[in-house]
């Protein structure tokens, strides 16, 4: 039910597109040597040829796991108080990005900064093609300021990594299943702003995946059952990634590739002094704009990083 509702969305757009450019057709031939017209029609193409746009760029979400809602881990890198700054920031970047989008957004897990900002955070994105887009953003971010902490107005350079994995759903298929005896369960009161229920009853959970090492946790929920079902929702997608990584670590050994470390790979650079830059290292892609992009506008980032991987995937094949 799922596939044919967003298979008559497909439709329904597809359709949307045909009746602009009709329109556009009919306008210029009943008003074309009317300069208001010429306006009109221009802007029914551009609103057309967006839309064909964002359906040419869905044609990338083939992938996997593309289609699923993802989970994304922000953490606080090298930068002291301004990298925990740089965390909160990024994730508001995220979150602002969804909520344009349309998509449904769950805080999960937060751990607060001594003097301000995040040392990390979890949350969940739910939306068609939620991971398939967001995959694009994992890896290093670095910001360069003017420090808001530094009393001698120097320039701080810090650094946030971004982990982003797909949500697997209860009842998903995969090729393991979690056993019982491989975690150990552990309790804890939840810490922030959750209200005295909250932070006096020790609801907040903490799984240890033994075999893998793996810890996860989740806090915002009331009950103890409900952070639970979350955690293991995390881990689940976790140790899947986790078995997709192997993969394609076995299948570059053989091949003979080398990759860089993912912590250690610098994929954009926000500098907001001495000038305003944004740039992707990744794809050249840049803009001034900083203050957009900071408020989620980062489209222009992820389509041409989507364009490239899936011309590599063509030429691979």
């Amino acid at each position: 039910m799922k596939q044919l509702a967003e298979l008559r969305a497909d439709i329904e757009k597809i359709d949307a597109i045909a009746r602009m450019l009709s329109e556009a057709r009919e306008m210029l031939e009943l008003f074309g040597s009317e300069e208001s017209a010429g306006v009109e029609v221009d802007a029914g193409i551009a609103q057309a040829e967006a839309a064909t746009d964002e359906l040419e760029m869905a044609a990338n979400f083939d992938g996997e796991f593309d289609g699923h809602g993802a989970i994304v881990s922000v953490f606080a890198g090298a930068g002291g108080v301004d990298a925990a700054d740089w965390t909160a920031m990024l994730a508001r970047m995220y979150l602002r990005w969804a909520e344009a989008k349309g998509f449904s957004t769950q805080v999960v897990d937060e751990s607060p900064a001594e003097e301000a900002g995040l040392k990390s955070i979890t949350f969940f994105v739910r939306g068609r093609n939620a991971y398939g887009m967001l995959e694009s953003e994992r890896g290093v971010h670095r910001l360069v300021r003017i420090s808001p902490f530094d009393a001698a107005h120097r320039r701080h350079t810090s650094f946030a990594a971004v982990d982003i994995i797909p949500e697997i759903e209860a009842g998903e298929s995969v090729d393991f299943e979690i056993k019982p005896d491989d975690i150990r369960v552990e309790t804890f009161k939840a810490g922030g702003a959750g209200g005295q229920y909250v932070n006096k009853t020790e609801s907040a959970i903490r799984i240890i995946h033994v075999p893998s090492g793996l810890i996860v946790a989740s806090q915002q929920e009331r009950s103890q059952m409900q952070n639970r079902e979350v955690a293991m929702s995390i881990l689940r997608a976790r140790l899947v990634q986790r078995e997709i990584e192997l993969r394609d670590k076995k299948l570059a050994d053989l091949r003979g590739e080398r990759s860089a470390n993912e912590w250690g790979s610098q994929i954009r650079s926000y500098v907001l002094n001495p000038y305003q830059l944004v740039k992707d290292h990744r794809t050249n892609v840049e803009t001034g704009n900083t203050a957009a992009v900071l408020d989620g506008e980062i489209d222009g980032f992820i389509w041409p990083y989507l364009q490239r991987r899936r011309t590599a995937a063509g030429k691979a094949e």
